[in-house]
């Protein structure tokens, strides 16, 4: 962001309290094409967030998010007060997404990004029959379950926490591979692996056994073979107030007793 007041894309998800609160900044701040802006400020909830970040972050703009949903973890808190010096004061927090490579029963082959997750899903009553290699090793040869997923740092306190996954301190270059309701091997709760780390599963038993794979909110049905990696040639810059930094926020979660 530039020293003098920066030039601000608002963009609001389409709840009545986030288009209202839009309004409102749009008539005090005025309004920029996110092209032009210095920096975008989504309102909305993370799921919002994150169809901001799919379809913006190529612009590499950061992104100054404020809570007007359900699910805020990516979001400060909503003050229309201060708007200017809060962005002033706001720290970055940079994010590399998930590259998943998916291909189907067709042949087809399905690239997509994921800033939360990317997870493997039954699609039938039946389980899954998955096998896991990393950097080109088989590392399980069956995993039975409903899914498996690679959760990024500021994605595991998502879909991942709730596999009993762990939460992964930001910057410490490591993803979580966490078993989606595991029947065998039954001990097995999953890995932590460095992000540089090639993760491919392969369906066993596709067409008995179909299996779904999803990047964020992208999914591509009927997979044989996923392919993960974190991409280390794109990121995403989120701001923060300092005293919502994320870091500190994903700290609090392992702490909380209620």
């Amino acid at each position: 962001m530039t020293a003098q007041d920066p030039r601000i894309c608002f963009l609001s998800s389409p709840s009545p309290d986030a288009r209202a609160a839009c309004a409102a900044l749009v008539r005090a701040h005025g309004d920029h094409s996110p092209e032009d802006a210095d920096v975008l400020v989504p309102l909305g909830g993370d799921g919002f967030m994150l169809q901001t970040l799919h379809r913006y972050a190529s612009l590499g703009k950061p992104f100054y998010g404020m809570k007007l949903g359900t699910v805020g973890f990516l979001m400060n808190h909503h003050d229309p007060e201060g708007l200017v010096e809060r962005l002033h004061a706001a720290e970055p927090a940079v994010l590399h997404p998930l590259e998943m490579l998916a291909e189907s029963e067709s042949g087809a082959s399905v690239g997509s990004l994921a800033y939360n997750e990317v997870s493997l899903l039954r699609q039938t009553r039946q389980a899954a029959h998955v096998s896991i290699e990393l950097n080109g090793q088989v590392r399980l040869e069956e995993l039975i379950c409903d899914g498996v997923l690679v959760a990024t740092a500021a994605g595991s306190t998502a879909y991942n926490f709730s596999a009993q996954g762990p939460i992964l301190p930001l910057g410490a270059g490591v993803v979580a591979l966490t078993p989606i309701a595991a029947f065998r091997p039954r001990r097995w709760r999953g890995a932590v692996l460095l992000a540089d780390t090639e993760v491919k599963f392969r369906v066993l038993d596709p067409y008995k056994r179909p299996v779904s794979a999803t990047a964020d909110s992208h999914e591509v049905r009927d997979v044989v073979e996923v392919t993960v990696r974190e991409s280390r040639d794109r990121s995403v810059t989120l701001m923060f107030d300092p005293d919502h930094r994320l870091e500190e926020r994903m700290l609090a979660e392992q702490f909380t007793t209620g």
